[in-house]
């Protein structure tokens, strides 16, 4: 596939241009070790590595286009410079240019929020492709094109990778396209040049005050989403959450709003909330759910009220989500005792814990297994050594990718919340910690290991290390 530069440019706003914009291009490229003859190298001044640094790099490496936000100090004449205010925004418009705007042929449907991303993504791609209809994902644990899997590095792919994805859904015949979007994904325009169908928000936590600088600005970067939709999309938020009617105050969409307890456009009912599932009074039907936990009760409620959204059967989207197993790694029950969940925030935990209390019988221990990432939002580490202290019968604070941090001086810094009196065990070893509580389990206990869910591995300084905790729980217990 080749463009000319100029074609690429359509739509976007160009402050400068020096040299022609006649030029093939064969790709677009951002990272100047990626750079081969005919590429045009778009310069992004990242939160690592500004590329501007890079453009003698890239045209050395063959690149004889550059997109930039200010000009290098030696200009080569063989080359064409185009200036922008926003290269990051460049970059996601050139890229829908390249691919012939993929997501104009499609329905795209983008999730925010702090938690239910991935939940409510994997349910909306699975209640499609039951119901018959060709369908793709971009989600945090994994890609997906029809049945075929890719691997996902990113909660949301960079802009290329994102429109090119878009691209293979096109050509494969898909209908709709549902999308987790990140906050960082939102702030670095990763999104920009994508037809937004409508967007769903979940919720929005404490969580990521590392990259963004406080929770103001946590909050208008997923307002950002909200503002970008046209008049004919649909904004779909979660009433419960109070921080709903901010993020939509400049949105041209229409507003459909899903909610456990106030009046809404959507509603739904526990009626049961069990370890094996949930039935819910929704849509004028009673149904079973494989999913467990009141927060999954709204995550099926925001896949329900897409389907709505969307014109999809009601009763039949029902019957599909109906049918949809627990997604990997999110209340995932790998055992009779052990349940192994992704939750990394306050509120999540929070919310696991609650949930599965809510289901124990009397005289039940809940064990809970967790950590803090290394390198991460340091603010939540005493406030989740709290909750699981005040909430667990006995909580194991232990490794979870450190990265380039002393895990024991994370788990030091979880201790600083932990109410007096709590049963607290400090195991830096994440396999030792599960194999403790499986240990120390009563035969009606419950073990819950929050933190991974569905990742592999372990990263310690640099490396990833495989691990798997189903993998280790079943060799302990023989299941």
């Amino acid at each position: 596939m080749i463009k000319s530069l100029q074609q690429l440019l359509a739509g976007i706003p160009v402050k400068k241009v020096l040299g022609p914009t006649n030029l093939p291009i064969h790709t677009l490229c951002f990272d100047s070790r990626k750079v081969v003859v005919g590429v045009c190298f778009v310069a992004i001044n990242g939160s690592q590595v500004d590329g501007h640094l890079y453009i003698e790099m890239a045209i050395a490496a063959g690149s004889h286009a550059i997109v930039c936000e200010r000009l290098p100090q030696s200009i080569q004449a063989a080359v064409t410079y185009i200036v922008v205010a926003s290269t990051p925004h460049a970059l996601g418009m050139m890229a829908a240019n390249f691919y012939d705007h993929p997501s104009k042929k499609l329905k795209v449907v983008a999730v925010t929020g702090t938690n239910g991303k991935t939940t409510v993504v994997h349910l909306l791609y699975n209640m499609a492709t039951k119901m018959g209809y060709k369908a793709g994902m971009l989600s945090t644990i994994y890609n997906k094109v029809l049945d075929q899997t890719y691997p996902a590095s990113h909660t949301t792919p960079d802009a290329l990778q994102l429109q090119s994805f878009l691209h293979l859904m096109v050509a494969a015949g898909c209908s709709y396209c549902f999308i987790e979007a990140s906050s960082h994904a939102i702030v670095q325009e990763r999104l920009a040049g994508i037809d937004f169908t409508g967007a769903i928000f979940t919720n929005i936590t404490h969580d990521h005050l590392d990259y963004h600088p406080d929770f103001l600005h946590y909050i208008q970067a997923k307002k950002k989403l909200f503002d970008g939709l046209p008049p004919t999309a649909f904004a779909l938020m979660n009433q419960q959450d109070r921080n709903s009617s901010i993020l939509v105050q400049n949105c041209k969409a229409k507003r459909f709003t899903f909610s456990l307890q106030d009046a809404a456009d959507f509603r739904a009912k526990i009626v049961a909330n069990t370890l094996d599932g949930l039935e819910l009074e929704i849509g004028h039907q009673s149904v079973w759910f494989q999913l467990m936990g009141a927060f999954n009760a709204s995550n099926l409620l925001a896949a329900y009220g897409t389907a709505q959204l969307l014109g999809l059967s009601s009763w039949e989207s029902l019957v599909a989500l109906s049918a949809i197993p627990p997604i990997l790694g999110r209340m995932n029950r790998v055992s009779q005792q052990v349940i192994i969940d992704y939750a990394h925030t306050p509120d999540a935990i929070q919310k696991v814990i609650v949930a599965l209390r809510a289901m124990l019988p009397v005289g039940t221990r809940l064990i809970t297994i967790m950590g803090c990432g290394g390198n991460r939002d340091q603010q939540k580490r005493a406030m989740i050594g709290k909750i699981l202290s005040e909430n667990s019968d006995i909580a194991i604070f232990t490794s979870d990718n450190p990265r380039d941090e002393d895990p024991q001086e994370i788990i030091h810094a979880m201790q600083q919340g932990v109410a007096p009196a709590a049963k607290v065990l400090h195991i830096i070893n994440r396999a030792m910690a599960i194999r403790t509580a499986c240990y120390i389990a009563h035969p009606n206990d419950l073990i819950l290991i929050a933190g991974k869910g569905h990742q592999y591995y372990e990263e310690i300084q640099g490396v990833q290390h495989f691990f798997c905790e189903a993998q280790i729980v079943q060799e302990i217990l023989g299941e």
